[in-house]
């Protein structure tokens, strides 16, 4: 996608990008919630047909990120499911509609491989990130993952939109 210096890039999760924008939500999460997010990350999880991770770029400059990889989550009766993850805009391009462009970017790709419902995780110290998720059709299911016990959590799950509308019936 590419429009007005705006575009969403697929890249390698080892890709510079995408490293420099995962040390800045790692950074952003220090400040949230006093440490980094802890729950494993294998980086082969992104790569296609398993998972994608993708770095917004704005007049060049990397300003977004976002991923998802296949999950054993189950939610919304969806037989496949995938996770978000890595969901991140820098503030100087935030109020710019950028998370809601990677988040549908990410929703079209997992669709495309097969995706029946988006899970995710996030935290209360991130209320806009809940407003974003609930505004886009996320809707709270049953806490799972590495940080499932924790109160700060909450999860949300979406169903994808399949070939003859959502839920692909």
């Amino acid at each position: 996608m590419d429009t007005g210096g705006w575009r969403i890039q697929a890249v390698p999760y080892a890709h510079p990008d995408a490293v420099r924008m995962v040390a800045e939500v790692q950074a952003e999460y220090v400040v949230r919630y006093g440490g980094p997010d802890r729950s494993p990350v294998d980086p082969l999880t992104f790569l296609p047909p398993h998972g994608i991770f993708v770095v917004g770029y704005q007049d060049g400059e990397p300003v977004a990120t976002g991923a998802w990889r296949r999950s054993d989550v189950p939610a919304l009766g969806a037989r496949a499911t995938a996770e978000v993850k890595r969901m991140y805009v820098a503030p100087a391009a935030r109020g710019r509609g950028r998370a809601r462009a990677v988040l549908a970017e990410l929703e079209r790709t997992a669709a495309a491989h097969g995706v029946e419902a988006m899970v995710l995780e996030t935290g209360v110290a991130q209320p806009e990130a809940i407003a974003l998720y609930e505004s886009s059709g996320y809707v709270p299911v049953p806490p799972y993952g590495f940080y499932r016990d924790s109160p700060l959590s909450r999860c949300f799950g979406k169903r994808l939109a399949g070939p003859s509308g959502p839920g692909g019936d």
